[in-house]
This record gives structure tokens, C-alpha cells and sequence, in this order.
């Protein structure tokens, strides 16, 4: 298996990274500045992504449905394979594999669930997790998302993940096995967890391997499959992963990874027809995509989990207006484009929520309680944005 780990320079082929606003010419110094600073550090912050490669692996578990398979959970315990029986739909991991979660998997199949929601309460969203579970931890503890048993603790409310839990860190099954529990905790408790997929989760299902942390090739070896072949929709996290949302509306709040540029708008997409979209062709080869108009829109550049626009300048405060009218919404939710913080840009129209977690060293996220807009501080702090 071919892994290349980040190296903190944009790919050649990659969209640029460039952080600022359009509202006003200092602002847009001040940001690009920020971007700048942000781009510097990420090329000393390399370590940060990723244990040491020379240590023993320890990661897990996985669990495939192939038959003969599905009652078995594979687990890497300081560089060796080993197995253990699921009984009861609950993984128990071998006594020498440090903390790995033990997980109490999903007795059905996953149902694709609602992507529009009117009424919902207080919300909670962040993005770009990227591997990076303990600081996910904290910043979901310190703002009483969930208890110091890192369950559910957030009542009806809905909690948001805009995408990118794959790559670069070194944390990324505990991240996905922490969501996949979640999210049946919220559901009991009449909330929501809504994981919608970045375009970091496209690239790991399609074979684009070039982020994944290197301390993932131990594991492939071990289970003699290719790194994304231990996502497949024939396993458990893979199965459950393709049946989530890329785009939700909840309120007057729309959420996605990158952005809707307006060729959305020109090409009258709605939300429920581009989400079925998505999941259809998550696992389609890169050159297929790109065959199809509307798929080829849809998976890149312009389109809703790689769109970088509100961040160069590219649209006036006019046409952000007539994106918010054509969904309906008062707030467009994007990650994918680093920040220091949770930002507000075109008068908190667009909201930028990914903090840079995936440095692994703080984060923010956004908390939303009727039309109040709030940044979730790293210790929990909490200021109006």
C-alpha cells in the first residue's frame, strides 16, 4: 500500500488554502496574515499529525461483514494481529491493546435519516477532526457535549461534524468509533448527531491515500487489505459511514464541508437529490466522476465539500444573499478551510468552523441556541461571535 503523509504544503492539484475575507480591506490583511501564520506553523506542526512511526501500532478494532467475518473484531496490539469473538453485539478488546474503544456495535443496518429538520433546539457544530480524538475529547467535555464518560450529555440538542475525520492524525479509529456510539446515544436521547462527509472521506473511499497517517500502513499489512479497503461498505464503520448526509438543513441553517458556490444555485440542485447523489457514488473512481457534468460538479472543485469561495475574494456580499434565499437560511456552516477560530465572515452570513483541530493542539466549535451565535473556546470559554 502506497501512504504519503501530509507534508503541510497545498498538493499541486489541491485548491488553494488561502484564509481571508471579502468584507473589508483590513480584514482581509488581517486574515491573510492569520493564513499565512497558520501555513507556517503547519510546516513545523508535521509531528502533531501523527505518533512516532518507529513505535509499535496499536489500533482499532475492525470489524468486516464478509460471512464468517461479522462476529469477529480484529484489533493491532503493539504491532501484532489479533482477534476476538463479538458476543451480544459488544467488542472486547485482548487485555495488552492500551485503550482502543470496545464498542457496542449497531444491531440493524444503518438508515439514511432526514436531512432537513425544522424546530431542532440548541446545536453544536465543529469540523475537521482529522484524527485528532483527544482534542475532540476536550473540546466536547468542556462544553457539556458530553459527560466525563464521553457519552451523550447534550439532551435533544444537535451536534454537527462537517466533515473530514479521515487523514493525517493518528487517532482516526477512535474518532469514528466514538461517533458511531454517539450517534445511537443522541437518537435515545431525542437529539441528533449529524456526520456529514468532507471530502477527505471521499478521497480515503475512492484510493486517494496521500494523507493518511503512515502508522496506518502497519495496520493495512497486518489485515493484508488496502487502507481504504478497511472502510469498504462491507465493514461495520464503512457500512455506516455511507449512509450519512453530505449536506443538512437544520433550521435556519444550512451545514456542509466546504461551501455552495453559486453554480448550485444555476444548476437548481436541491438538498435531498444531491445527498442521495453523493452516497450513490461515494466509492466511483476519481476519472468516472469526472466523466459526468453534474457528478464532476458535485464531488469537486465548485462543489459542496472542496468549495473555497467565501475565502478568496471570489463573491460579493449580493451573491452570498441569493444563496441564503434560494435554501431559505440565515447562516451557511462550512469547514475545510483552516482558521485560528471559529469566524464569522459577510456579517456572520458564513460561518467558518474549522478551527485547525487537526493540528492536534486546541480547536473551537460553534454553539447555536435560537438566533444566539456563540464560539466554544478550548477550555470552555465562551464568547458571542
Amino acid at each position: 500500500m502506497h501512504l504519503v503523509s501530509e507534508s503541510g504544503l497545498p498538493h499541486a492539484n489541491s485548491p488553494s488554502q488561502d484564509v481571508y475575507s471579502s468584507e473589508s480591506t483590513p480584514k482581509r490583511r488581517t486574515l491573510a496574515a492569520q493564513g499565512v501564520l497558520l501555513t507556517l506553523l503547519s510546516l513545523f506542526s508535521v509531528a502533531s499529525y501523527s505518533a512516532d512511526p518507529s513505535s509499535p501500532v496499536t489500533d482499532g478494532p475492525y470489524v468486516f461483514l464478509n460471512q464468517g467475518q461479522e462476529n469477529t473484531a480484529y484489533w493491532i496490539c503493539q504491532s501484532q494481529l489479533k482477534q476476538t469473538p463479538i458476543a451480544n453485539n459488544q467488542l472486547a478488546r485482548p487485555n495488552d491493546c492500551g485503550n482502543l474503544p470496545q464498542p457496542l456495535r449497531h444491531s440493524e443496518a444503518p438508515q439514511v435519516e432526514a436531512d432537513t429538520y425544522t424546530h431542532a433546539g440548541k446545536i453544536v457544530a465543529l469540523s475537521d477532526v482529522h484524527g485528532q480524538f483527544d482534542v475532540m475529547i476536550n473540546l466536547l467535555k468542556a462544553h457539556k457535549i458530553i459527560d466525563d464518560q464521553h457519552r451523550w450529555a447534550f439532551g435533544d440538542g444537535h451536534m454537527v461534524m462537517t466533515g473530514d475525520m479521515f487523514d493525517r492524525g493518528h487517532q482516526v479509529n477512535e474518532v469514528l468509533w466514538f461517533l458511531y456510539e454517539l450517534d445511537k446515544q443522541a437518537q435515545a436521547a431525542g437529539g441528533r448527531l449529524h456526520l456529514l462527509m468532507g471530502n477527505h472521506e471521499q478521497m480515503v473511499f475512492r484510493g486517494d491515500l496521500r494523507y493518511v497517517n503512515e502508522r496506518y500502513q502497519t495496520s493495512a499489512e497486518l489485515l493484508n487489505r488496502s487502507y481504504d479497503a478497511l472502510y469498504n461498505k462491507d465493514t461495520e464503520i464503512g457500512r455506516w459511514l455511507r449512509s450519512k448526509n453530505t449536506l443538512v438543513k437544520i433550521n435556519n441553517l444550512l451545514f456542509m464541508h466546504g461551501g455552495i458556490s453559486p453554480e448550485w444555485v444555476e444548476r437548481k440542485l436541491n438538498i435531498s437529490d444531491a445527498n442521495q447523489l453523493f452516497r450513490q457514488h461515494l466509492d466511483d473512481k476519481k476519472e468516472d466522476l469526472k466523466q459526468n457534468d453534474l457528478l464532476n460538479f458535485l464531488f469537486f472543485t465548485n462543489g459542496p465539500t472542496w468549495y473555497r469561495g467565501y475565502f478568496k475574494d471570489a463573491l460579493n456580499e449580493q451573491e452570498i444573499d441569493q444563496i441564503l434565499n434560494y435554501f431559505k437560511v440565515d447562516h451557511i456552516i462550512v469547514g475545510h478551510t483552516s482558521q485560528d477560530r471559529v469566524l464569522g465572515l459577510y456579517h456572520n452570513k458564513i460561518i467558518a468552523i474549522d478551527s485547525s483541530i487537526k493540528n492536534g493542539q486546541s480547536g473551537e466549535l460553534l454553539l447555536i441556541d435560537q438566533d444566539k451565535l456563540t464560539r466554544g473556546l478550548y477550555q470552555g470559554e465562551q464568547l458571542t461571535l
